[in-house]
């Protein structure tokens, strides 16, 4: 008797652990049911149920109890080890890691949804390879990690402000502070950053969003209809990284560039404004075809001060460039 008791309290701690969090809860009898479909010989009652619930809390398995509708008593069990966003950063951690196999990610990630119910871990991500882990700003983004999640779990669309930086590094709000209505698709930790990747509602459009530029994310109530997309060509095609040997550079930008120069190179960069029009960047980078690419995607709002060897290898690559049209 005893036995069949101590086994009783197991399943029963095991079923509010794998279907009960914070969004989803069990009544008494919903409990049973459960319980019946583990252990079909035996019988249960509502009284010894209740009072297994009242142990489990007392063995610090904490239960929650709320009244649902037409008073029926509801409970679940809603403390984890893990948040759902904390889940969110270990999965993409173990996901942008090189070294670790394809075979063992997906071991890795199927324990790491062990660590909570089994509503929440079927909206957590399915292996998706992407680059290296991000150093952001932590606190802001971790929350704006959770409403993209939700919103994408639930198709529903997201109003946000979003905006970027300027000369003095201070944030500036896009299109006058107004908000932007998307469709979220995909969340991902790309070059560094985490990306919102959705549809926007004003003219239909795929785009990628900075998950540290975005304020004030709400959930709005409409939802939405997730159109045919490749969620893996969009990123191939969308974002570049480049690697070499580490030098010191000088560059004078447009204005206009403010926001592409802190992308690249953070929000430490030593830029020093040069007139009204232009600022200078002096930072370390990757010297490679990819960074005078790069410098050349700007045109005439890109110029290279130093070092002399670099401005050489520019105006190369800017003559052959023009021998192209001769």
């Amino acid at each position: 008797m005893e036995r069949e008791s101590n086994y009783r309290l197991l399943k029963l701690k095991e079923i509010l652990f794998d279907h009960t969090d914070e969004h989803n809860e069990l009544g008494i009898q919903e409990i049973i049911e459960s319980l019946q479909r583990e252990m079909p010989n035996a019988t249960f009652d509502k009284r010894t149920i209740k009072r297994d619930l009242e142990i489990l809390d007392e063995a610090d398995f904490e239960i929650v109890r709320n009244t649902g509708k037409f008073g029926k008593l509801l409970y679940s069990h809603q403390s984890r080890l893990f948040e759902t966003y904390q889940l969110r950063l270990i999965i993409d951690a173990i996901l942008s890691a090189r070294f670790i196999t394809e075979k063992e990610k997906y071991n890795l990630i199927d324990k790491v949804k062990m660590l909570t119910s089994k509503k929440i871990a079927k909206t957590l991500p399915e292996p998706l390879l992407f680059s290296q882990a991000s150093s952001m700003d932590y606190d802001m983004v971790k929350l704006n990690i959770d409403f993209v999640h939700n919103a994408i779990s639930d198709k529903k669309v997201l109003s946000y402000q979003y905006g970027k930086y300027n000369m003095q590094k201070e944030f500036e709000f896009n299109r006058n502070g107004d908000y932007y209505k998307v469709e979220p698709y995909a969340l991902i930790w790309q070059n560094d950053y985490y990306y919102l990747i959705g549809r926007f509602q004003q003219n239909g459009e795929m785009r990628h969003y900075r998950l540290d530029r975005i304020r004030n994310i709400k959930i709005s109530d409409q939802h939405f209809v997730r159109q045919d997309f490749k969620l893996q060509n969009y990123v191939n095609q969308s974002f570049h990284m480049f690697a070499g040997e580490e030098i010191w550079i000088k560059i004078q930008f447009h204005k206009d560039l403010i926001n592409v120069v802190l992308d690249r190179f953070g929000q430490e960069a030593d830029i020093k404004e040069l007139n009204e029009d232009h600022f200078v960047l002096k930072t370390k980078a990757k010297l490679s075809d990819g960074l005078i690419n790069w410098i050349l995607t700007w045109g005439n709002k890109a110029k290279v001060l130093a070092p002399d060897y670099l401005v050489e290898r520019v105006k190369v690559q800017i003559e052959q460039m023009m021998k192209v049209y001769e």
